[in-house]
């Protein structure tokens, strides 16, 4: 059976509905088998800047802390970290990083960021920076961990002047959301990688597809794409591990709208 960590991190969020995100990922928690299911507790303290340039940096790393230990304390075989924010996704690909691992990374944003570059200060908008190794104050995986030319960032539409650059000159595979089958598994053999691990950003979905978003953007993914592209990079290379976050709905009560298609997210994901 498939392990899933519940962390309802929001701290690493620019939105002024960041909490929404403990509803969100708690609402996908209880759908969840428990048996199967570990928690880590996140305080409701903002937390500070420290000397980082991160916004809310000092809760971050004491949850950064916990999640380590949390995913550490889980057996082998991949773990499906559900969100929260896309922060929670570092350490859970650090959990898995070789020179063998591709990432992909479905979002609507470019998550590379870092706190120079950054207009919020905020870790979301970083993580898959944080991923290459490219945010101080102990935030980051190790500069390697990943390589640039093994991430391959797939529906992102709203990417901003900086990001646009790191994906230039980084050598970071960038698929749309057109024949996003075809280009995405194409791009995934082209690493060369023998192990896959996937981060969903839910905002990756088009807002006819999902509700509970904090920044939904035009021309996403339907969810039936989505599914099939999870599916299909699944053939090119077994699974080891993935994460599902940003998910935040208006109130607990609308979670239920968009919770038939985010558990057909987490399904592709957990399939064995």
């Amino acid at each position: 059976m498939t392990r899933f960590v519940v962390v309802p991190q929001w701290q690493g969020s620019p939105s002024t509905r960041a909490m929404s995100l403990i509803d969100g990922a708690e609402a996908i928690a209880g759908d969840l088998p428990r048996s199967a299911v570990q928690r880590v507790e996140v305080p409701f303290e903002a937390g500070e800047r420290l000397d980082t340039g991160v916004r809310r940096a000092s809760a971050l790393r004491r949850l950064r802390e916990r999640l380590d230990e949390a995913l550490a304390a889980e057996p082998e075989g991949p773990v499906v970290t559900i969100g929260g924010d896309c922060g929670v996704a570092v350490p859970a690909v650090g959990r898995v990083a070789g020179d063998d691992l591709a990432v992909v990374w479905f979002d609507a944003h470019g998550d590379l960021h870092t706190p120079d570059s950054s207009p919020s200060g905020a870790f979301a908008g970083m993580a898959l920076a944080g991923v290459l190794g490219r945010v101080p104050g102990g935030l980051s995986l190790a500069p390697g961990a990943v390589a640039p030319s093994r991430v391959v960032l797939a529906g992102a539409r709203a990417l901003e002047d900086a990001e646009r650059e790191s994906v230039a000159e980084s050598g970071i595979r960038h698929v749309g959301t057109d024949r996003v089958v075809e280009d995405l598994t194409a791009a995934v053999a082209a690493t060369g990688a023998r192990r896959l691990y996937v981060h969903v950003d839910l905002d990756v979905l088009d807002p006819a597809h999902i509700a509970g978003v904090q920044d939904a953007q035009p021309f996403g993914l339907a969810a039936a794409a989505l599914v099939d592209a999870i599916a299909a990079v699944r053939e090119v290379a077994p699974l080891a591990g993935a994460s599902v976050t940003g998910f935040a709905p208006r109130t607990p009560e609308a979670a239920v709208d968009d919770l038939g298609t985010i558990l057909r997210v987490v399904g592709a994901l957990a399939r064995p």
